[in-house]
């Protein structure tokens, strides 16, 4: 196995993008795009992402006491290719709003997710963050997720319009 093809591999998982930010030491604000955001607990809420040891904002994302997950829309693609790339002014042409914890929040995104830190766990070359979810606002329903599938990002509509790739089994 090499660490290309388990890459690869793990593309064949669609997954939604989200944009974390926080806010740093001296209120400086800290933005990472990442498609590792998942649910882990309803009672209590909680929700992980993780971030790679190389990541530049990662010591400051471990001081953080608060985070926010904006779930990002289909229309938000160059946001998220804007907030993937290291040491650039991500927030220069952003409109983010800060919520009451003070995350900043940012605007168009489907649902945005306030949290405190929970725990942090070793993941390899990764750091992993569980956050309490302490509030959420969920954005206008008619607004498609911005998928990433196969190294790419991907339309809804476009792949459930395609015709399958092989014979799908017929159950009687």
């Amino acid at each position: 196995m090499t660490d290309r093809s388990f890459r690869r591999a793990l593309g064949e998982f669609a997954t939604g993008v989200a944009i974390v930010t926080a806010r740093g030491s001296g209120n400086g604000l800290i933005g990472m795009t990442m498609s590792s955001f998942n649910s882990v607990s309803v009672d209590p809420p909680l929700v992980l992402f993780s971030v790679d040891r190389r990541a530049n904002s990662l010591p400051a994302m471990l001081e953080a006491d608060v985070f926010a997950v904006n779930v990002l829309a289909r229309d938000q693609e160059a946001l998220s290719n804007q907030f993937a790339r290291a040491m650039s002014d991500k927030w220069s042409t952003v409109r983010a709003i800060l919520a009451e914890r003070k995350a900043p929040l940012i605007a168009g995104a489907l649902v945005h997710f306030e949290c405190e830190p929970y725990a942090h766990h070793d993941g390899g070359d990764h750091v992993i963050f569980v956050a309490r979810v302490r509030d959420y606002s969920v954005g206008p329903e008619a607004a498609a997720p911005l998928i990433f599938f196969r190294g790419r990002y991907r339309d809804l509509r476009e792949e459930s319009e395609r015709e399958p790739a092989w014979p799908l089994p017929i159950h009687y």
